[in-house]
């Protein structure tokens, strides 16, 4: 069989995006149609033409260094033989219409070597991808989490941590969720719930979760009816099944801590001594996973003063190809090593100790209480 003739000037000109290739000195050679629209030239008025004279640094940013950093990127690759990305750059636009008005604009930019028959680099193949609207998606999706997630306070007259670490590539906005309630007496409520997916969709069903198990919470008289409560509405809230929540009651006056749990990691009771004990006696399916709604268990462990209560989801123990167990005793062994830790440290040195340092696939939420 013949192989098909292949026409890589036409492969150039369909490449998705942007695409321009340079010489290792910097010099245009070619650049397909998407790079002349993106830039309002001919191919005549860019071949040949040497790169500095060619991007202009961000007219509003004194401090910005879009230049340097693109001539450092490009540099790498031809020096190195690999592939260079520059994940973001801010530049700002003369809107043509509106002298004087100025557009904030966002490119991630990817610099491939091409490697010659002499096995050195030829030329580079350097692509620009406008992430403008990927970036406001950002920010309205923080504003948004922002808006459902209760920012840190006191509770009472007791000390607690919170920490909040989306999976990657989920524009920062997920579907855990932490709560903490003042309740009569000298109690809290304390929860961390986990909807399955990411993004804005995710979320939106965390906010109406979160906010319904506050209330419920301010409104029955143990966590096993405030989930209850949760799981009867979850069954109305589309993107609410199989919803993992972790919910304890926490009395100073009776030093008992009550919980419930549905379907979600065991909370961890790191006790004076430097011991850890996983509070899962208690532990029914998630949300909707029942034919039939029913009453929810729950049982209650004792405290001594200076024991530490730590609610978290499955992003900060949970590894693909590992059990379960492993990643639990990962968590006790870190609580071992920072017991005397106040809640903010020890929440900071938990994250550090349990994720791995190029992100997590799966979110984290975290919850840690002096009691």
């Amino acid at each position: 069989m013949t192989e098909p003739e292949i026409d890589y000037t036409a492969v150039f000109q369909a490449l998705p995006g942007a695409v321009a290739l340079l010489t290792p000195q910097l010099l245009y050679t070619d650049a397909n149609d998407g790079f002349l629209r993106m830039r309002g030239l001919t191919r005549e008025q860019v071949v040949g033409r040497y790169l500095p004279d060619d991007v202009p640094d961000n007219p509003n940013d004194p401090t910005a260094a879009v230049l340097r950093n693109l001539e450092a990127s490009l540099s790498r690759a031809a020096n190195t033989g690999e592939r260079d990305t520059i994940a973001l750059e801010r530049v700002d636009v003369e809107d043509p219409d509106q002298p004087g008005v100025w557009d904030e604009r966002y490119w991630s930019l990817i610099n491939v070597p091409v490697i010659g028959s002499d096995g050195r680099v030829a030329l580079l193949l350097h692509r620009v991808e406008e992430v403008t609207e990927l970036i406001r998606a950002r920010e309205v999706a923080l504003s948004l989490q922002e808006a459902m997630l209760p920012r840190p306070r006191p509770v009472g007259r007791h000390r607690a941590a919170v920490r909040y670490r989306p999976a990657i590539g989920t524009l920062n906005v997920c579907g855990d969720w932490y709560d903490l309630v003042d309740l009569p007496g000298d109690r809290i409520a304390v929860a961390v719930g986990d909807v399955v997916g990411h993004g804005l969709s995710a979320a939106g069903v965390m906010g109406q979760l979160r906010s319904a198990l506050s209330a419920a919470s301010r409104a029955v008289d143990g966590p096993a009816r405030a989930l209850e409560v949760l799981g009867l509405y979850a069954r109305s809230v589309e993107g609410a099944e199989n919803t993992t929540v972790a919910k304890t009651f926490i009395d100073w006056g009776t030093h008992t801590i009550t919980y419930s749990s549905a379907g979600h990691p065991p909370p961890a009771l790191l006790q004076v001594d430097g011991t850890v004990e996983f509070l899962d006696q208690a532990t029914d399916p998630p949300l909707g996973a029942r034919i039939e709604h029913g009453p929810r268990v729950q049982a209650a462990a004792p405290f001594t003063e200076g024991a530490v209560l730590v609610l978290y989801t499955d992003g900060l123990i949970e590894r693909r190809r590992e059990d379960i167990d492993t990643g639990l005793a990962r968590l006790a062994g870190s609580l071992a090593r920072h017991q005397a830790a106040d809640p903010e440290t020890l929440a900071d040195a938990l994250l550090a100790d349990l994720l791995p340092p190029d992100g997590v696939t799966d979110d984290t939420a975290l919850v840690i209480v002096r009691l």
